[in-house]
Formats: structure tokens, sequence, C-alpha cells
């Protein structure tokens, strides 16, 4: 087994809301009363049923209530078990799949305030990713500007699967955005489900879903890079969560073949992908998608030509490990140095920056447009 260091970061973990009705001190009147008038109950996440095995490691799912959802059995699971100096909290919770700009503007607020307060008040190690409302651009990227006040908030959360290619010049500002901020932009496994999760149509079972996420990364991949983005924000950051590695080099591969096969088309692509890959975009450790020997992952490392675009995960509290076996086995102490502290601290510039709670003042209970 390749044992953690201390002072790592963990960039993927996921404080579960207990339930809607967590987030109603953190709406206004306008938004408690829509809640309880139309008698919802609570957004579920379909990406992570609450039951099925992979949602939680058996030792990490509580007696009652969501896994995920208690501070005080991820301080014990996750950051004191594996020394972590920091780790950033990725909530994934169904506020992006709703269809109104407002209510979703609402519920990406209260969950974003509900994180400030139940969590990252509670422990100095914790740090925030920013839940936007990509339904309206205008309001992700207000968002965004009010939440980055607090340094605590190191990066901008959005889900593999939405409505478009996340290359698109709409998505724009939101980028221009996190990068005047020093936010990366986080990309989750995860979809807002109002298109098939897969490029053929609806599956009929989860297995299904799960599966395709890795192709989801690896088109979004291809839209970033081709559309331009980096060429656009070329200081931008963007970190595939829970997206898997090995499939990484065969699709640069190919990606670079027709790219120099066609690349009139795009002339604003003046790097290889490889290169746009190796300054702009990380991956999460967990799930590491590697067969369980250690010369065929240190082979892959390899075919990566880098040591700085993994990023140590534990992915808590979901079942991609057991045990303390959060490392792959045969990575050198270099690598997993790399890995848990430098590369993550390279990726997030916001990690150390300090806190002065009299800068962060969320508005709770106020009336604001619901144009």
């Amino acid at each position: 087994m390749t044992s953690p260091i201390a002072g790592g970061v963990d960039c993927d973990l996921h404080p579960a809301v207990p339930h809607l009705t967590s987030l109603l001190p953190y709406m206004n009147d306008y938004w408690r009363d829509q809640v309880t008038t139309r008698g919802m109950t609570d957004l579920i996440s379909q990406s992570y049923p609450t039951n099925s095995p992979i949602s939680s490691r058996p030792d990490w799912r509580p007696a009652q209530g969501k896994p995920g959802s208690s501070l005080a059995d991820m301080q014990r699971q996750a950051l004191d078990k594996f020394g972590s100096a920091y780790g950033i909290c990725n909530p994934l919770y169904g506020v992006q799949m709703v269809f109104s700009e407002d209510m979703a503007d609402a519920f990406c607020r209260a969950l974003n305030d509900w994180l400030v307060k139940e969590w990252l008040d509670k422990d100095d190690r914790l740090r925030g990713s920013i839940v936007i409302p990509v339904q309206s651009i205008e309001k992700a990227v207000a968002e965004i500007e009010r939440c980055a006040q607090d340094k605590r908030f190191v990066q901008v959360l959005m889900l593999v699967m939405g409505d478009m290619p996340l290359g698109k010049r709409h998505y724009w500002p939101i980028y221009a955005a996190a990068e005047r901020l020093g936010l990366p932009i986080g990309i989750h496994a995860g979809s807002a489900y109002h298109n098939p999760p897969t490029s053929v149509g609806w599956g009929s079972y989860h297995i299904e879903d799960y599966v395709a996420q890795a192709q989801a990364f690896q088109t979004q991949l291809t839209s970033l890079i081709v559309e331009g983005v980096f060429a656009r924000h070329p200081a931008l950051k963007m970190v595939m969560l829970e997206s898997g590695f090995t499939w990484l080099p065969p699709f640069l591969w190919r990606l670079h073949k027709f790219w120099r096969g066609v690349r009139m088309e795009t002339p604003w692509v003046d790097r290889a992908p490889l290169e746009i890959v190796r300054s702009n975009i990380r991956f999460s450790l967990q799930p590491v998608d590697a067969p369980p020997e250690p010369d065929t992952l240190n082979r892959l490392f390899d075919h990566m030509q880098s040591d700085e675009l993994i990023l140590f995960s534990s992915d808590y509290p979901h079942w991609q490990f057991d045990g303390d076996e959060v490392l792959p086995q045969g990575l050198s102490p270099d690598l997993v140095r790399k890995i848990m502290i430098d590369n993550p601290h390279a990726t997030y510039p916001r990690l150390e920056v300090g806190h002065d709670p009299e800068k962060w003042s969320p508005v709770f209970g106020q009336d604001h447009a619901q144009n």
C-alpha cells in the first residue's frame, strides 16, 4: 500500500445537504414560501442515488441520514485519517437540475451560504466550491463575484453534462470571471439530466449513466480545447473531478492526430492539445480507473508525459477504495508529494489566503429581483 503523507490537499470532498429544508434558513421569504407552498420535498442528484453502493463505502455510511451529512464523520474518516491540511468541499445537490433561472439562482445562493455556515465556519481546513446557476450566465457570474469575497471559496463548480458543450462562447463570461478572480473551474461528474447522459439516448440502468461519464469528460475536453477557451483565457485552470484519467493518453493521441489534419479550421488552437492539457487541465485521483498492477499504472503516468496533472482526492464518502488505500500502489515518494501537495497548491492559488470574516456578509432573508 502507498501511504499518504501529512499536509495534503483533498480536492474532492462531498458534504451532503440533509434535506431541502436545511436550505430554507438561507433563502428569502419569497423562496421559502415557494418551497413550502409547492410542497417541494427534496432535490436528488440522480448521479449518486442515496442507497447505491458506490454512493458510500459501507464503513462510511451512517446509521441515519445521508452519507457525508456529518462534519464529525468527515473529519474523522477523511480529513484526520489522511492527514489533510485542506479539503475542498464540492456539494453535489440537485440545484442545477431545475429549469427556472430564478429558482436555480435562489437554490445555488442558499447552497453556497449553507456551505459557509455549516461547514467552512466549523473547520479551518475546509475550502469551498461555488455552485452556480448555469441556466443564467448573468446570475452565474454574479454568484461567482459574490462568493469570491470569501477567500475560502477556491473553485467554481460545474457539471460535466449540461445543456451544451462547455467550450461554447455562451459560457465564456463564467470563465472570464473565474480567471480574473483566481478561481479554477471544477468540472465534476454528474448531469442536469436535461439531455440523455449518453450520445445515443437514454439507457435503462445506472451503470450505463456511470460509465458514460468518462465519455462526457472526453467530449468536453475536446470542446474546451477546440472552441478556443484557453486561447481566450490562458491563465484559467480547469479540474476534471471524478473523470478518471487512464483514457487521457490515447484520447490526446487521437485529438492531436486530427488537430494536425484539420487545424486550418481552428487557427486559434495554436498549440498541440497535449501542451494545452499540461498547462491548463488537471484531474482528480479518485476514482482510479487503472489496473491494480503498479507497473501498468506507472507506464500510464509515463504516457501522460507530466507529473503535474493529478490532484489528490478521496471522493469522500463515495466508495472508490477500501480502508486506507486512498493512493494506488507503486507510486514513488516524489510522485506522492506532487499529487498530494505540490500539484494542488499550484492549481488553487487561494488555498492559503487568509480569511477575514468581516469581509463576508451574505444577505439572508432579503428580497432581490426575481426577473
